[in-house]
């Protein structure tokens, strides 16, 4: 079989993790057996700098690129603020009318929609974008949870780091699961990681509210995930009514009260279990009580039952004890072990 191209449409201002991080997955498949060939232009083939401040120099400009298999266009931290500039659009509709299919990592997805590519479909992008390309793009059905999105030949991907989740699914696509196993292995990530973008910090997603009483009612829940959060004991401590507290949290945070206490105490469940706490203990400690609470709250948000969660940090731990297993850096004891499903058609 012929070799796949891979082209990286890099431009000025581009985040350069998002550039580097498929071309590595794609790039470390090649290695190992996968028909990729992997480059990276830019709208006029010129040096671009990324927003980083590292130079980048590409292999050929678009005008001389010929039939490419995948194109992937990165994202950039200056979207959604500014619209993707002329040349870049240029760019991907030069190249996207004649390849097999078309990804965008990160707020990419701005620069496709802009495009015109994502009218219709189905589409994710960075959590802090998610509702900004909804209200700016009504014609797309935007998941704001999700790592990766598949609809037809378009994919779209969360932030950054979901770019390899992303490259994975497609070296797993075109070559099977056993490379991209390997490829996974070798760059020490999982090959589908577990939940979607809601296991990320809980604080560091929420908008930090304007009314001095909720600011302090969100760090006394961060802070005591455990402790009395009913909607009337709030109230109550922050002096006001029941009906305007849950109108400040709609207004401030963007979801109800009992939404948000659930979901800090479920990032505390995560953190209980990856230190080695035990099911029953992980509930009584996050604040979320029996064990069927807990199960329930983990398969809704994350896919995946307690147990199986806290498996898999057992599993890593044991191989090393020394060293700790996060979420961002995951031991590779833990590649072969069944994750959540990733949204994909």
């Amino acid at each position: 079989m012929s070799r796949r191209s891979v082209t990286v449409l890099a431009y000025e201002g581009v985040r350069m993790m998002d550039v580097t991080a498929p071309l590595e997955v794609f790039s470390t498949a090649a290695g190992l057996g996968g028909r990729y060939e992997t480059a990276l232009c830019t709208p006029d083939g010129e040096p671009v700098t990324t927003a980083a401040g590292v130079r980048l120099m590409p292999t050929t400009p678009v005008i001389a690129m010929g039939e490419t298999h995948t194109l992937v266009v990165p994202g950039s931290p200056e979207f959604p603020r500014v619209p993707a500039p002329a040349g870049l659009l240029d760019a991907i509709a030069s190249l996207s009318g004649t390849c097999h299919r078309i990804a965008s990592v990160c707020t990419g997805a701005f620069a496709l929609a802009q495009a015109g590519l994502l009218d219709g479909r189905r589409a994710t992008t960075h959590w802090r974008h998610a509702a900004t390309l909804a209200r700016v793009h009504p014609r797309i059905t935007v998941e704001p949870d999700a790592i990766y999105v598949r609809d037809g030949a378009v994919l779209t991907s969360a932030g950054v780091t979901a770019g390899i989740d992303l490259a994975l699914a497609m070296v797993e696509e075109d070559e099977g699961a056993d490379l991209a196993r390997e490829v996974a292995r070798d760059l020490v990530v999982f090959l589908q990681r577990p939940g979607g973008q809601s296991q990320f910090s809980v604080a560091s997603r929420t908008p930090r509210p304007r009314h001095d009483p909720l600011r302090g009612l969100l760090d006394e829940i961060v802070a005591a995930p455990a402790g009395d959060h009913s909607l009337r004991a709030m109230a109550a401590r922050a002096g006001m009514s029941v009906r305007h507290l849950t109108r400040l949290f709609h207004q401030d945070v963007g979801s109800t009260p009992a939404a948000y206490v659930e979901s800090v105490r479920l990032e505390a469940a995560q953190s209980l279990l990856e230190s080695g706490e035990t099911v029953t203990g992980a509930a009584q400690r996050s604040g979320l009580g029996s064990d069927e609470s807990l199960r329930r709250a983990f398969l809704r948000h994350l896919g995946v039952t307690p147990s199986a969660y806290r498996a898999r940090f057992r599993t890593a731990l044991s191989k090393g004890p020394h060293r700790p297993v996060s979420r961002s850096a995951p031991h590779s004891a833990l590649m072969d072990r069944p994750a959540a499903p990733v949204r994909a058609s």
